[in-house]
């Protein structure tokens, strides 16, 4: 498994990190086998959030699961996040210091390595984000902080008032949902919708920041979702080129569905929603496979982005 280096929190993670937004439902030994499967194919990260699968529902069944020893937990990053709420985001001093507490209290451990930030909060006080994390920080609950969803001028925000560095951005990108890079690559198109910039430039400002990308939504097609695997009637050349691709690496189309996020510069994680342990390995596997330029480009061209 490929590493990335969390440079502003001296962590080196592993480049596929597995999201545990499905398990709520799983017994406790399927949820041994996942993770397992996972640690087994050098995942060391493991991403959760208060929200998934009702109040702390999934932190809660990965806790009772006892997924990892704790005699283990040293060898692993868990990270979580906090903000959304049944029908509001909410980023007070109070609901994040609650919240963590839940989290810590579910998940049967004694500190997160990373807390991020879910969604911007349009009402968010920069001051109780920061003091916030300077108690979680202080007493040792929280090793580093990041946000998901944000745009470079929303970090800013954060980023004046809170003392330690925002390491990860998590947001949604695949090979289908492409806008992060989509829009870069047609800036100065006149009348092409791909060359709006929704994203205001948060994938160069990550990288001029040391700022991890973290994808999510990793085989996922726009809204309203689903996987583009094996979809051919919306993405027939896409999925006619990653067999090609699969074949030729000796491999999945899965595994190079997430090749072509993990050889993209910016060095992103990419963060995989699975429940199946097989397509943890796949995962795994197209974390290793270094496509070229022009097999980069051409699955690019064939999920139906435009190149000038």
């Amino acid at each position: 498994m490929e590493t990335v280096e969390l440079t502003k929190a001296g962590m080196t993670v592993s480049r596929v990190v597995l999201g545990l937004m499905r398990i709520k439902n799983l017994s406790d030994g399927e949820i041994r086998e996942l993770v397992g499967t996972a640690r087994d194919a050098g995942v060391t990260m493991f991403d959760h959030a208060d929200i998934y699968g009702g109040s702390h529902g999934c932190e809660q069944r990965y806790g009772d699961a006892q997924a990892v020893p704790a005699s283990e937990r040293d060898q692993i990053r868990i990270q979580s996040k906090v903000g959304i709420r049944a029908g509001f985001f909410d980023s007070s001093r109070e609901h994040i210091l609650a919240s963590v507490e839940q989290s810590l209290a579910a998940l049967r451990t004694e500190y997160l390595d990373l807390l991020l930030i879910h969604r911007p909060d349009t009402l968010v006080e920069p001051d109780e984000v920061a003091a916030a994390f300077d108690e979680l920080h202080t007493s040792g609950k929280v090793a580093a902080f990041g946000v998901s969803n944000h745009t470079p001028g929303q970090i800013e925000l954060l980023a004046k008032s809170v003392r330690q560095p925002l390491v990860v951005n998590q947001m949604q990108f695949s090979l289908a949902n492409a806008a992060l890079v989509a829009q870069g690559l047609a800036a100065n198109i006149t009348g092409l919708d791909q060359s709006a910039d929704r994203d205001l430039g948060v994938l160069d400002y990550s990288r001029l920041n040391d700022i991890t990308i973290q994808t999510w939504g990793s085989v996922q097609k726009p809204p309203p979702g689903g996987v583009f695997l094996g979809d051919q009637e919306n993405y027939g050349a896409l999925n006619d080129a990653l067999n090609d691709l699969a074949t030729k690496y000796e491999t999945t189309p899965d595994a190079i569905a997430i090749a072509w996020i993990a050889r993209h510069p910016a060095n992103m994680q990419v963060v995989i929603g699975t429940t199946n342990p097989t397509r943890v390995q796949d995962a795994a596997t197209g974390a290793t496979i270094r496509l070229t330029r022009e097999e980069w480009y051409h699955l690019y061209t064939a999920a139906g982005h435009t190149l000038p």
